[in-house]
């Protein structure tokens, strides 16, 4: 079976796949097929490059389940999303789904307006192939995240909503993950390259693997 890394998809912004048995995704988004694999499809949040009903429909099928943040509920209802199929979350909560095990971890900025601590959404540490995989949603690299023993950690690089690519390759630095993707780039004008940049800032304790656009 190839590395974990090499079943790890990114088709724009933080739309992810992963191929560990059971197929999970992540904010699925800018979607062209419609492949209906999913297993289980993870939100982090509700803006529109996040949580897209017209691209989950696309992933989905009638056995797919769901986890989003907990103030999600109402979205997730108006989407036509069974509840009774959801697992709805806050952030610092411990859970398992399908058999996966993961953690919410928080995804908010500082000192920006954009994605706030009370909104209460989130990015997920998830446990597959004894890799802990982080993707962590809109969010600025914070200090409580840096310490976990993240093995993969997808990352935002964009920048103005996010963290831009030099702070996120600093978050990188200081956690230390083997493998870096940046995310979350290159759907706005003024961040095509950032993850080159990132590239470039990263140390030699963390090997960045490029994904979008690949």
């Amino acid at each position: 079976m190839t590395k974990l890394i090499d079943r790890i998809t990114v088709n724009a912004q933080s739309s992810i796949r992963i191929d560990s048995g059971k197929i999970l995704r992540f904010d699925p988004f800018l979607l062209t097929e419609e492949p209906h694999d999913a297993d289980v499809i993870f939100i982090t949040h509700s803006h529109p490059d996040h949580f897209s009903p017209a691209d989950i429909k696309k992933v989905s099928k009638p056995e797919t389940l769901f986890v989003a943040p907990e103030s999600m509920k109402s979205d997730i209802e108006k989407a036509g999303i069974d509840a009774e199929k959801c697992v709805f979350v806050n952030p610092g909560e411990s859970s398992e789904i399908a058999g996966v095990s993961f953690k919410t971890l928080p995804a908010y900025n500082i000192g920006r307006p954009f994605h706030t601590p009370e909104s209460r959404w989130v990015g997920y540490a998830v446990e597959l192939e004894g890799e802990l995989v982080y993707v962590a949603g809109d969010t600025d690299g914070l200090d409580e995240i840096a310490e976990l023993p993240i093995t993969i950690a997808l990352m935002p690089v964009g920048g103005k909503f996010t963290t831009d690519a030099r702070e996120a390759a600093e978050f990188i630095n200081k956690m230390k993950p083997k493998i870096a993707v940046p995310i979350h780039f290159g759907g706005m004008p003024g961040t095509e390259g950032a993850d080159r940049v990132f590239e470039q800032n990263v140390g030699k304790d963390t090997e960045v693997v490029l994904k979008i656009g690949k």
